[in-house]
């Protein structure tokens, strides 16, 4: 039986027992819309699994110099991270270069942690910036483009437009906390 057909079946099981128990029909179609927007839409489906695997990052580059104050180099970062992401199955949700620091939203495959959204990121978006841009190559003569520092937290739906709304206002305002911009 598919997904949508059990989750089908187990809500009308749901709207009965409300139906018998408290006599409430109009309860019962409402409480079936709820549950369905809540199970459908924002869940990714694969072959075997069902899943919601949404991450907001931040990294920094190296000593926090300001690489890309320039805007070509920040448009730059930003259609290599979409890429790179897109190569390794990920979603970009939002997406802001800053001067000295990347702030994500992505939604990853369920076998995927943050820590290896972060890898896959930090890893092959260094590697293009240094080809395409060999000028970084004088600033960062090792070869370390991003520090070793990140931050990853999980996103779920119902703080999601919070984050999105955060990491996309960082693209105008200086640096703020989480808590501004929830009220």
């Amino acid at each position: 039986m598919p997904f949508k057909a059990r989750m089908k079946a187990s809500l009308v099981y749901f709207c009965f027992i409300l139906h018998s128990s408290s006599g409430a029909t109009r309860c019962c179609r409402s409480a079936y819309i709820a549950l369905e927007e809540v199970y459908m839409t924002d869940l990714t489906r694969y072959q075997h699994s069902v899943a919601q695997c949404i991450y907001h990052l931040q990294w920094t580059t190296k000593y926090r110099y300001n690489m890309f104050k320039q805007e070509k180099y920040a448009v730059l970062c930003d259609s290599i991270l979409r890429d790179v992401a897109f190569r390794h199955g990920m979603q970009v949700i939002e997406l802001a270069v800053q001067p000295d620091h990347v702030h994500a939203v992505v939604n990853a495959k369920p076998n995927m942690s943050s820590s290896e959204c972060l890898r896959l990121l930090k890893g092959a978006s260094s590697r293009e910036l240094f080809k395409q841009v060999p000028n970084y190559r004088l600033r960062y003569k090792r070869g370390h483009f991003w520090s070793g520092g990140k931050f990853a937290r999980t996103v779920g739906s119902t703080d999601l437009e919070t984050t999105n709304r955060y990491v996309a206002r960082q693209r105008t305002y200086k640096q703020a906390t989480l808590s501004e911009y929830a009220n």
